[in-house]
C-alpha cells in the first residue's frame, strides 16, 4: 500500500513511517519542516516539502503520488498557542485539512487515519472516557479537532472513501521536539539533560494518559489495515492510566541524573520549580484503549517508566542542548 503521512518528518509522523516500512507499505512523507526534520526519515523514504495550506502544491503531490492511503498527522498542535490565536490554528487544523481529505476523495484514496485527541476532545474526566463519552472541547485546537472528525466523516460518507479518527491520549517519545510549546517530557529531557531548571506549570497536578510514540505508530497502522465494520470509526489511543506531571518530572529527574553518572557527566540537575498555570490546561484526562483492542487488535506495549527511560536515552544521545 502506497501511503501519504502529512506531517511525515515529525514526531510522530516519522514513527508512522517507520512502522510502514516495517509492514511492507510503500510510505511518502508530506512536511513543511517547520518542527519536523528530514533526519527523522530513512533516506529512501520520498519527501516532499510541503505545507498542507498551499492547496496547489498539495493537489500536486497527490497527483504525482496517487496513494492507497493516507494518514494525517500535520497539524497545529499547541493547545495554549491555539487559545491566543484560533484563527491561526483554523488555517492550519481546518483548511489544512481540507485540502488534504478533498484531494484524497479526488485521487481515490481508499481510507484516511486522521490525528485526532483524546486529550482534548472530552474535556475534564477522572475516569478513562469511551468513545461514546460526550464531547466537551475547551480550547481552539480541541474544537478543530472535533471539526475534523466531522469532515472525516462527512467524506465518508459522501465520497466514497473510508475514514478511521484515531484519538490520541498524550503521546511522548524519542524524536519528540523539544523547542517552543512542544510536550512536557520532551521539555523537561532538554532542560534536564543541560542542568537547567525545569519549569512545572502550575502545580502540576495535572493528570494525563501518557501513551508512547511508537505505540501509536502501530496504532495508525492498524487503522490503515484492519477491515472494519463502517466507513467511519473513532478509537482511542492512549492507556488508560493517569499520571500527574509531578510525577513525570520525578521520574525523568531520576532518569536523567541516572544517565549523566553512568557517564560521568559534571552536569547536575537541579529540582524543578513551579511557575504559572497555563490557559487552556485540563486538571485530568484519560481515555479507554478498549475499543481499539477489540476492533484494530492494538495495546500499549511500553509502559509509563520504561518509555520515559528510553525517551531519556534517546535525547541524551542526539543532543538536544
Amino acid at each position: 500500500m502506497k501511503v501519504i503521512v502529512t506531517g511525515g518528518a515529525g514526531f510522530i509522523g516519522s514513527h508512522i513511517v517507520d512502522a510502514l516500512l516495517a509492514k511492507g507499505h510503500t510510505p511518502v512523507a508530506l512536511d513543511n519542516l517547520v518542527s519536523g526534520v528530514r533526519q527523522n526519515l530513512p533516506a529512501n523514504v520520498p519527501l516532499y516539502e510541503v505545507d498542507i495550506c498551499d492547496a496547489k502544491r498539495v493537489a500536486a503531490v497527490f497527483d504525482e503520488v496517487r496513494p492507497d492511503g493516507v494518514c494525517h498527522q500535520a497539524a497545529q498542535m499547541s493547545v495554549s498557542r491555539s487559545m491566543r490565536d484560533p484563527v491561526f490554528d483554523a488555517e492550519n487544523n481546518v483548511m489544512g485539512l481540507l485540502n488534504v481529505f478533498d484531494n484524497s476523495a479526488r485521487v481515490g484514496v481508499k481510507r484516511i487515519v486522521f490525528a485526532s485527541s483524546g486529550g482534548v476532545l472530552y474535556g475534564e474526566v477522572t475516569a478513562p472516557a469511551t468513545e461514546d463519552f460526550p464531547r466537551r472541547p475547551m480550547s481552539a485546537y480541541g474544537i478543530s479537532k472535533w471539526v475534523g472528525e466531522q469532515y472525516l466523516e462527512f467524506y465518508a460518507r459522501e465520497r466514497g472513501l473510508q475514514g478511521v479518527a484515531l484519538r490520541y491520549s498524550n503521546v511522548y517519545g524519542p524524536r519528540q521536539n523539544p523547542h517552543g510549546e512542544a510536550g512536557v517530557v520532551a521539555i523537561f529531557c532538554k532542560a534536564m539533560l543541560a542542568g537547567r531548571t525545569a519549569t512545572i506549570n502550575g502545580d502540576g497536578r495535572y493528570v494525563r494518559d501518557y501513551v508512547y510514540g511508537p505505540d501509536v505508530a502501530r496504532a495508525n497502522v492498524l487503522a490503515l489495515e484492519t477491515v472494519l465494520k463502517s466507513d467511519f470509526s473513532a478509537f482511542n489511543i492512549g492507556t488508560g492510566t493517569g499520571v500527574d506531571v509531578n510525577e513525570v518530572a520525578a521520574q525523568l529527574l531520576s532518569f536523567t541524573q541516572g544517565h549523566l553518572q553512568k557517564i560521568n557527566s559534571p552536569i547536575k540537575v537541579p529540582a524543578c520549580r513551579h511557575g504559572e498555570a497555563r490557559a487552556g490546561d485540563l486538571r485530568s484526562n484519560l481515555v479507554s484503549p478498549e475499543l481499539a483492542a477489540e476492533q484494530l487488535g492494538w495495546k500499549p506495549s511500553i509502559g509509563l517508566s520504561d518509555g520515559l527511560r528510553e525517551t531519556v536515552k534517546w535525547f541524551a544521545e542526539n543532543s538536544p542542548q
